[in-house]
């Protein structure tokens, strides 16, 4: 169903020449259609196809076409022509009329990716200079003291730049982007992961080795008994998820993510890793 109306059509273009002036990241702004509503992000072109198909979600920013009681007129349309009055009440249930923790650091990523590093910097966001500068810090192998002490003196040469205080600080920008890690301790003789229902055990379930190192003035045979124990082995997790839905987020890099299965020919020919046995049994 398509929204014809002249005046709706304008109102359409208004909001878009100051959506993508004012909320807009590189090329796109998150669709407020009523299917969409904010969870995806498009080009203008997409976005208006969106708000002529589907209609404008009610009470969003910037929308001001307020003559002769449009926008009720159109939301009467939606509903006669197959959209369901339940679509509203589902997506509300599905987002809430709060966004959830989750959403809540993914709209104060999004703030600080279009915040200035400093007034007038066009070269680096907040966001994109951390990220720039945890690069490096991984590249080079710089310790977290070292870290801090570089936003120090780089607050000292530009007082007015918006950096964290510290590398902690940091860091949690950089979790919530979904790149964080978890370590988990492991048998040292790489039997078992001390998780999940294993978490508490002090010993190996299969080899009896101690979770803990041993002290040294104890000729290692048995495990050091002090409040601050080492574990023998520590692995580091990057979980899966949080990093999938990141990449999914964006509508570009979500239609690569798909292209295997909606593009590739599949014609038992072995040309991607897709063809192969291994990759459709994980698929």
């Amino acid at each position: 169903m398509l929204q014809s109306s002249k005046r709706y059509e304008k109102g359409v273009e208004d909001y878009l020449d100051w959506a993508f002036a004012t909320k807009a990241i590189g090329d796109q702004i998150s669709c407020p259609c009523k299917l969409c509503y904010h969870r995806f992000w498009h080009r203008r072109d997409k976005v208006f196809n969106h708000l002529i198909a589907n209609g404008i979600q009610q009470g969003t920013e910037g929308w001001n076409l307020h003559d002769s009681g449009m926008s009720s007129a159109l939301n009467t349309e939606m509903n006669t022509e197959g959209i369901p009055d339940d679509m509203d009440r589902l997506i509300n249930e599905e987002v809430g009329n709060e966004p959830n923790a989750e959403a809540k650091k993914f709209y104060k990523l999004i703030e600080d990716g279009k915040e200035e590093l400093y007034p007038g910097c066009k070269t680096f966001s907040k966001l994109s200079f951390l990220i720039r500068l945890f690069l490096l810090k991984c590249i080079h192998g710089l310790t977290n003291n070292a870290f801090s002490e570089i936003l120090d003196l780089i607050r000292e040469l530009l007082p007015e730049a918006k950096l964290p205080k510290s590398f902690n600080e940091a860091n949690k920008l950089v979790k919530d982007l979904g790149l964080h890690y978890d370590k988990i301790d492991a048998c040292r003789n790489d039997c078992m992961l001390y998780w999940k229902d294993h978490e508490a055990d002090t010993f190996c379930h299969v080899c009896q080795a101690p979770r803990w190192k041993e002290s040294e003035n104890q000729g290692g045979n048995q495990v050091t008994n002090t409040s601050h124990k080492v574990p023998a082995k520590v692995i580091w997790y990057f979980p899966l998820k949080p990093r999938l839905q990141r990449i999914y987020m964006c509508s570009e890099t979500a239609e690569l993510m798909r292209w295997h299965d909606e593009k590739r020919d599949k014609d038992e020919l072995l040309r991607h890793p897709a063809d192969g046995q291994a990759w459709k049994e994980f698929d």
